[in-house]
């Protein structure tokens, strides 16, 4: 049977995707004011949002100043065969032609690309003129990128591999965990490193609907700043336009819908997902199925690949010369 989906997605408050609170702001200029005692920025993106995930204006500004590597986390998260693609799309589109990319998963301890980020590093900034930094043995990196992409925990994966030691900055699965610039968090003897941890800095102004859609659906905004009904039917309608059904069976559905209420209506009743309203009229309370439940359900089923993997930013694909 032919379905007919949505082929944009419009969001009827375009300021629920607008997020760029004080302590932002405040990173934004702290960081801009360190980058004189930094010698390497390493920028950490989700790698299933590569394009859609940057902040251009700020990353641009600091990125053109010192050497710089890019880090494309939750790369299992991610089709293998669209790598390639995706730093031939980077390579056409940034001003930065010799930035070093590496895929990576800081969960696992044995990732190829957390092996080469430090020696890397040490390479470029032995490579690069240090100017008033010269005389200073110690190296300084400063990791940058937008909430929730994994930067604490890719200072901790890094601090245990090269230290043996345990987490030193924050991880949490809500964005804006890390809210100011650290001190220095020493993650390497020989040479010796330290590592400046930044909080998530997203674009004062999103302009385009669907860069804001995605940024929440990786949960680089706080789900309920969205609304998470929104950000459900976001996922609703990526899907759809891809033409990936393995939603139906998470949701409880025999057939593929562009119909959010209806679908997250079948998941609470598959999960039991049920809320008690209280009628003041008559003092009865009343069992209704939880909408809210089921689009956080939703929401789950994608952030922890139920969904199969997949490039949020595959529209932007560009393939460059063999």
């Amino acid at each position: 049977m032919a379905h007919k989906f949505r082929q944009s997605y419009q969001i009827i408050n375009k300021q629920l995707i607008q997020w760029y609170p004080g302590h932002m702001a405040k990173g934004a200029k702290q960081m801009q004011q360190k980058l004189k005692g930094v010698d390497c920025i390493i920028e950490v993106h989700d790698a299933r949002i590569p394009i859609s995930g940057r902040n251009n204006d700020l990353h641009y500004s600091l990125l053109t100043a010192k050497p710089s590597i890019l880090v494309l986390n939750k790369k299992d998260h991610i089709p293998e065969d669209l790598k390639p693609k995706i730093l031939d799309t980077l390579k056409i589109q940034r001003n930065i032609p010799t930035q070093p990319t590496y895929f990576t998963n800081c969960k696992d301890q044995r990732c190829s690309g957390i092996k080469k980020i430090i020696p890397k590093a040490i390479q470029l900034i032995q490579d690069s003129n240090r100017f008033n930094r010269q005389t200073v043995k110690e190296h300084s990196i400063m990791i940058m990128g937008v909430p929730n992409v994994g930067k604490s925990s890719l200072i901790n994966v890094l601090r245990n591999r090269h230290l043996n030691k345990k987490a030193a900055s924050r991880v949490g699965a809500v964005a804006g965990i890390t809210r100011s610039v650290l001190t220095k968090i020493k993650i390497c003897e020989d040479p010796l490193i330290y590592l400046l941890d930044t909080p998530g800095i997203l674009m004062p102004n999103i302009k385009n609907i669907e860069m804001g859609m995605k940024l929440a659906l990786c949960s680089c905004f706080q789900d309920h700043l969205v609304g998470e009904e929104n950000i459900a039917d976001y996922l609703l309608y990526w899907l759809n336009k891809n033409q990936n059904f393995s939603y139906l069976e998470t949701m409880g559905l025999e057939e593929p819908t562009d119909d959010i209420t209806y679908a997250l209506l079948s998941c609470a009743r598959k999960y039991d997902k049920k809320i008690a309203l209280k009628n003041y009229s008559d003092n009865v309370v009343e069992e209704r199925p939880n909408l809210l439940a089921a689009a956080n359900h939703f929401i789950k089923a994608f952030r922890t690949g139920e969904f199969g993997k997949v490039l949020l930013d595959n529209n932007y694909l560009k393939y460059g010369e063999d």
